[in-house]
Formats: structure tokens, sequence, C-alpha cells
């Protein structure tokens, strides 16, 4: 129940305030950390065990800080280490940081003024976006969205409920080890190999559960919402990503449309395999459609989280009661 009642006002921070600019962030200490072991060890011999240590060395620290925090509180009071666990979430997640980068796409796209638009895109994707026309705009932030869903919101709300503050905070080192070093490039493709592959690991059930309940509070009748479910595991598969095209599929079926297609990269052009059906074509409204989509999933997300922990709560009390 602490862990319900914190993730909860992680949540409500998050919903009302958005991502907690104006005190110490975790992500921060993280990046930093990541960025002098990676200068330090990201040469010679035995990268990817180096890359390895550097791994365990942020993760760790990072679960062992939120841990000894929650505990040292929770000496004194367990309301307030319920409050303490609820801050610490709150910097794990970022769905209203998440929707309002859509929505800085989608306002000036509105209006016809897609250099902003382009301009914004380019704030949260990596690909080129400088000659992108408005069905390339509304696909970016559709599929930046829908990635962003699990990772960013509903994957550390599942481990702040295994686990509270500690492993929700372990999960978002874990997933920034991915991001700053888990790429297949030549300096990082060995060293950031096991950021890349845990970061796999921690998200494989996360992805597959978000998507799914991505679909349940879709709009469509029950035949429509039967027929995604039955699409979505072979569209999830179409993204290079083990995680992420569950996400993206998701999102295409519910809205009926088609992700996925030609991207340029600092100049050169990279195809990614069609994820969905053009059953519309993308325009503006896609975007707000994909962020309300976000509000219901993280909506649905927590009431299962609670029916959860309390059905996990009256099994444990009902088996001692035997």
């Amino acid at each position: 129940m602490p862990h319900l009642l914190a993730l909860t006002l992680g949540c409500l921070l998050d919903y009302f305030f958005g991502d907690p600019t104006k005190m110490p962030h975790p992500v921060t200490g993280m990046g930093k950390l990541i960025a002098f072991l990676e200068k330090s060890w990201n040469k010679g011999r035995h990268q990817v065990w180096k890359g390895a240590l550097l791994w365990i060395a942020v993760t760790g620290s990072a679960f062992l800080i939120a841990w000894g925090m929650t505990a040292a509180v929770a000496l004194w009071s367990q309301p307030a280490s319920v409050i303490v666990e609820g801050l610490l979430i709150w910097t794990t997640i970022a769905g209203k940081g998440l929707k309002e980068a859509a929505l800085k796409v989608y306002l000036p796209l509105k209006d016809g003024d897609w250099k902003t638009a382009r301009g914004e895109l380019g704030w949260i994707v990596g690909r080129d976006t400088d000659h992108l026309e408005e069905d390339e705009i509304v696909r970016g932030t559709v599929e930046t969205v829908a990635e962003n869903a699990s990772d960013g919101v509903t994957a550390p709300l599942f481990y702040a409920l295994i686990g509270g503050a500690p492993l929700a905070v372990l999960y978002r080192a874990v997933n920034t080890c991915d991001s700053m070093v888990g790429y297949k490039t030549d300096r990082y493709k060995a060293f950031g190999y096991v950021s890349a592959k845990m970061d796999d690991v921690f998200n494989y059930i996360p992805s597959r559960l978000t998507a799914w309940v991505t679909l349940i509070v879709s709009n469509g009748t029950f035949r429509e919402k039967r027929w995604r479910f039955r699409h979505l595991p072979s569209q999830a598969s179409h993204h290079p990503s083990p995680n992420s095209g569950w996400g993206e599929a998701a999102a295409a079926l519910s809205l009926g449309v088609r992700l996925g297609g030609e991207n340029t990269y600092f100049g050169e052009k990279s195809f990614r395999p069609y994820i969905g059906f053009p059953h519309h074509e993308l325009a503006d409204i896609h975007i707000k459609q994909v962020n309300v989509l976000l509000t219901r999933t993280v909506a649905a997300w927590i009431v299962l989280l609670w029916l959860g922990g309390i059905g996990f709560e009256l099994a444990v009390s009902w088996g001692k009661s035997l």
C-alpha cells in the first residue's frame, strides 16, 4: 500500500506540475556520472566489460541512494516516507512533459507555421527535421509519444509498484544508460552493449502491457479492438527495437494510421518498416489524439496497478490466515 500511495502521489505531481526542474533531479546526476565514466573507460581493450561496470556503477548507486533515503525517512515517519517516495517517483516519470512537447509541435503546425513545428520536433527526435512535410512532422511526433509512453511513464510506475521509489529510480538509471551509450555506432557498439541489452530486459514486460492497455482504452467497437489485438504482435515486430515497436503499433492501430518509413539522420537516409495500416492520412489532429490516448493509458495503468496491489495484499492476508 505505501508504494501504491507513493506512485499515485508521483503521478499527481507530474500531472499538475510536470518535470521537477526547480529541484535536484536524479537524472542529471546519472547523466554526469555516465559521461564521466564513459570518458574515462571507453577506450582500449575489454570495452564490453568496462561498459558493464559502468552500468553496475550507475544503476547500483542510483538504487542505493534512493533506498537509503526512503529507508532513513521510514525510520522516523511512515507518512513522511510515502511523501519522499512520491517525490522520487515524480522524478522518474515524464507524462506531462511528453504531452507538452507534442503540443509545442501541434500548435504551430495547426496554424500553418511549419518552420516552427519542425524546430520543435527537432528537440524530441534524432532525425533531420528541416525539410519535413506536414505528414512527416505528425509522424515523428506520434512516434515519439507512442515510444515514450512506456519508458517515460508506465514502466517506472510498474517498477515503483514492485519495489517503490528505489526500483523506479533504478529503472530510470537503466533507461538513462541506454539513452547515453546504448548506440550501435563504432564508439558505443561494444561499450554500450550491456546498457542496451539491459534496457531491453527491463522494458520487455512493461512495453507489452502498456500496448495492451492502450488498445483497451482506445476508441472503437469490441470487434475493432479485437482486430487490433490480433494484429498488434505482428505489427510490433516490424520495429528494429524489441520493445519500442509495441508502443508504436498500439498507437498506429488505435489511430488508424501508418507509422514508419524513410527518415534522414545527418543527411543520410534510413528506412524503417511500416507499422499499422493507413486507414487515415496523418494530420495534425492525430497529435492531439495520441496525447489523449497517452492520458487514458496512464489513468488505466494506475487503476490496474491499484487493483494488482490490493489483490496481492488480499492474497497474502488470505495465505497467512490458512
